[in-house]
Parts: structure tokens; sequence; C-alpha cells
């Protein structure tokens, strides 16, 4: 088990970032918040959970111990994959999620993508004894699909070498493109992002 990675960020994508390890490249899956949060050249350290498949080794990222914990945990519950767990940690913080577990909270579960009221149910049923309670008061929001995609392609612009004010310019020139539509598409915002860029 890797229960952390520290070195420098060699590259960041739209959905995982690469550090570098004792000469070797790891790539690891992070959810838009983490990988705000990581500059190129810059060390970091992640803490990971690895999901071993028969044909695959995947470390996913978190900014922080708790998280990875809460990710672990959501794996436990019937029905919930890797991919489901991080979605849901990409949507609500830690506490939110604590929080909406605790109380019951089926509309907050079910803005996770993936999660709809029989699988929020089930959640609540298999984790409510396990979770714990909200380490702090809940404030803020559920980051809705709005702003994940912002996070998104802010971090798959700078990954690709462009600077955090270029990129925060590209996101803010594509935003028009986002605004109608309740799940945006990263991939296509990212290279009009680019075109936009390329213009300027």
């Amino acid at each position: 088990m890797i229960a952390f990675v520290r070195g420098p960020v060699a590259a960041i994508g739209v959905d995982s970032a690469v550090i570098e390890v004792g000469g070797v490249g790891l790539q690891i899956q992070c959810d838009p918040g983490t990988l705000a949060g990581l500059r190129p050249g810059q060390e970091a350290r992640i803490a990971t959970s690895m999901i071993v498949r028969e044909d695959s080794l995947t470390l996913y990222g978190f900014a922080d111990d708790d998280a990875k914990s809460l990710f672990e945990l959501l794996l436990t519950a019937t029905g919930v994959g890797p991919k489901l767990a991080q979605a849901a940690l990409a949507v609500l913080e830690p506490d939110q999620l604590r929080h909406a577990v605790a109380t019951e909270d089926l509309a907050v579960l079910v803005k996770v993508p993936g999660i709809g009221k029989k699988g929020a149910q089930r959640i609540v049923l298999e984790l409510k004894d396990k979770i714990g309670l909200p380490t702090r008061a809940v404030t803020g929001r559920p980051l809705q699909a709005q702003e994940a995609w912002r996070a998104q392609v802010h971090a798959g612009l700078v990954g690709l070498g462009w600077s955090p004010r270029d990129a925060e310019d590209a996101v803010t020139a594509v935003s028009p493109l986002a605004a109608d539509s309740p799940n945006p598409s990263v991939p296509d915002l990212l290279r009009a992002a680019l075109r936009a860029l390329s213009k300027a």
C-alpha cells in the first residue's frame, strides 16, 4: 500500500497529476480541488489510496488524509467504486459528506453525479454508523458541475504549461459556452480554452 507520495509535480492533467518520486513519475488520479492546489515544479505531498484490479494498479490522490479515509470508507458501501467515491469528494467537502450521511440528507447526496436516490439511501444505511460526525461546522455549499469544470479546465491548462493567470483568463473566455449546460464537457471546454489562448 502506498499511503502518500511526496515530490515535485512533473505534470498536471484534466483529472490526474504526475509526481516525481525517486526518478519515477507516478500518475495519480485526483479530484479538481486537489489538482487546483498543485503547481508544476513545486513539491507536493498527496495522500494516496491504491486500487488493485486484475488489469491495472491505480493511485487515487487526495489533498489530505481525511479525504483519503472517507474515500476508502465510501468504497465499502455496496455499489460504490473508486470513480464514484472520488466524484463524491469532488462535489462535497469531507464534513459536508459526513453531515449529509449523519442527517440522512439524501438531497445533498444525489447532487453527486452517479448517485441516485436508491444509491444515496444505501450509502446512508451502510455508512451512517461508521462515518462519524463533522469535525467542524459545515459551511459553504456543494461544488456544482458549473463550478467543477472551471477547476478542471484551469488545472489542465496549468498542467500544459500556461501560467495560472493565463489559465484563469481562458476559463473566463469559455464560460459562456458552459453557461447553458448542466454538465459541461471538460474536454470540449479545455480545447476551446486552448484555442482562445492561441488566438491571444
